[in-house]
């Protein structure tokens, strides 16, 4: 049996965001994780949608599963543009 564990909150300083989990755990990743995020406005970056599966930019066109987060994975989408290039 797993335990559901959800974004509660989700917030940026210099280098990282950091995201309050729905369990009181408040988790920190490197913005390098997720270019799309470190070269966004602080605007873009606090038009976030927050749901069950996770957390959602629209106009930056992220998508980032809690799951995924607490896995230690980052952007999951530069290794399958590398791979198509070779």
């Amino acid at each position: 049996m797993s335990i559901l564990v959800k974004a509660k909150a989700v917030g940026f300083d210099e280098d990282s965001m950091w995201v309050d989990l729905s369990d009181g755990r408040r988790l920190g990743v490197p913005l390098a994780w997720f270019p799309r995020l470190l070269h966004a406005s602080p605007e873009q970056r606090a038009d976030v949608e927050i749901s069950t599966r996770g957390l959602h930019w629209e106009e930056l066109d992220e998508d980032i599963s809690v799951e995924g987060l607490l896995a230690g994975r980052g952007d999951q989408t530069r290794p399958k543009a590398k791979a198509a290039a070779e």
